[in-house]
């Protein structure tokens, strides 16, 4: 194994933290981003403030080896945006690992295959004795490396769930993409701030990135009295988080501050509304149809927030072992099963309950819960530690986890401040720029 350097998918959070570990244990290791910048991804909600807090968003390994570097630690009590994650913290760790003999991190570089070398999935035959060999395109061309090791942390952003109910997409969904946004808007740029204005906006999802989608577009409606709000919830009610008791203390705050706006005369909630079509009306605004024949019609936009996926195709040549339902590992999934568990109580895990039938290769991070939305960046530095310590020979460390994590309500959202408008942010699957709102009688419908 330790012919070959360690490959590690996406320069993210988890990924980063991932190679800080393997410098840590002196182990060669290649960092594959198909981004041109270190947290390419989570700039891509970079708008967005995170639930927790600077302390619980930095991993232990790389903060040692930032700190050598002299890197100025933001508060750790105070909340970054997305892009302050990126900017503060992931980018500096990029080019601190970049430093560092053994270390390499590749931008461009998007990987579209991991199998073993000279073997596809069905040969077994001497198949752990071979490397893996990790396919990437890049802007010269494919490129193809060999690993003793990949661990493949590269999340699930970019790949939203669908509005249609039964995980594809509804009839008219891509033909009316134009008026169709997944995550959460981006409110305080003008320019998507005048798409929604005083508009009729449909918004589907129940989590966290639904509720802030609710609280930013209640704050437009302040401005612009026109706004109105349909939001299609597919069962028969949705909850609102912890309130008070959750120990995400913002997470609380965005639950109750949603809860406002649902219930003011802004938003007409549609339950039991599975969405099987979206079509045009004669009027050019379009209608969104469900399954047992309800009816929104003269929409202007719609806004999808129903969570992601993991991107599964690139590693069809290797063997997986996934739970059916969450396409988590199987040992993983019955502990992070959102039927069951909040982010706080799930059980502190790692190398045992992530390693895979292919021997050497492991999902980390936000991919490693597949469409479970109860991920915690203290989880993946957590998984890569013991990850890291399995790859190299310690089995002991990669056997000791220990891990607190915040209890109830469900993660994976945005949270919302008492702060300034500008400042005012979301949290951790998608975009917002939430704020606390008083909704005047003019905002009714």
């Amino acid at each position: 194994m330790h012919q070959h350097p360690v490959v590690v998918i996406g320069a993210g959070p988890v990924g980063l933290a991932a190679a800080a570990h393997a410098h840590a244990r002196h182990l060669e290791t290649i960092v594959l981003e198909a981004g041109s910048s270190a947290g390419s991804a989570v700039r891509g909600w970079g708008h967005v403030r995170l639930f927790s807090p600077w302390s619980e968003l930095v991993d232990p390994a790389a903060v040692e080896l930032l700190h050598a570097n002299g890197w100025l630690a933001p508060d750790p009590a105070t909340y970054p945006t997305g892009a302050d994650w990126a900017s503060v913290y992931l980018e500096p760790l990029a080019e601190t690992l970049s430093q560092q003999d053994g270390i390499q991190i590749a931008y461009g570089h998007r990987v579209t295959g991991v199998a073993r070398s000279g073997r596809d999935v069905m040969v077994g035959a001497e198949r752990e004795a071979e490397p893996f060999v990790v396919h990437a395109q890049t802007a010269a061309g494919p490129v193809r490396l060999l690993a003793g090791a990949v661990i493949d942390a590269s999340g699930t952003w970019g790949r939203p769930n669908p509005l249609g109910t039964e995980g594809y997409p509804a009839a008219g969904e891509t033909e009316h993409a134009d008026r169709i946004a997944y995550g959460i808007p981006d409110l305080a740029d003008p320019v998507v701030r005048e798409r929604y204005a005083g508009r009729h906006v449909v918004v589907a999802g129940t989590g966290a990135s639904a509720q802030s989608t609710l609280v930013s577009l209640g704050g437009l409606a302040v401005d612009h009295p026109g706004t109105r709000v349909t939001w299609l919830v597919r069962r028969a009610g949705a909850s609102f988080g912890g309130g008070d008791n959750d120990q995400l203390v913002e997470r609380g705050a965005l639950g109750r501050r949603a809860q406002e706006v649902v219930e003011s005369a802004l938003v007409t909630r549609r339950t039991t509304f599975r969405t099987v079509a979206v079509r045009a009306q004669e009027s050019g605004r379009l209608a969104v149809e469900a399954l047992d024949g309800q009816r929104v019609e003269d929409v202007d936009e719609v806004v999808v927030a129903t969570g992601f996926r993991p991107d599964l195709t690139y590693l069809s040549e290797v063997r997986l072992d996934l739970d059916p339902a969450l396409q988590a590992p199987r040992r993983l999934a019955p502990l992070i099963d959102p039927n069951v568990h909040s982010c706080g109580t799930v059980y502190p895990h790692g190398v045992r309950e992530l390693a895979q039938p292919e021997v050497g290769l492991y999902l980390a991070g936000m991919k490693s819960y597949g469409r479970a939305p109860s991920f915690l960046a203290l989880t993946g530095f957590e998984q890569v530690r013991s990850i890291v310590a399995a790859i190299a020979g310690d089995t002991a460390a990669a056997e000791r986890v220990e891990l607190v994590l915040p209890e109830t309500g469900v993660c994976g959202g945005a949270g919302v401040f008492d702060e300034p408008a500008a400042e005012a942010g979301g949290g951790c699957c998608g975009p917002t720029g939430a704020q606390l709102v008083e909704l005047s009688p003019t905002a009714a419908r």
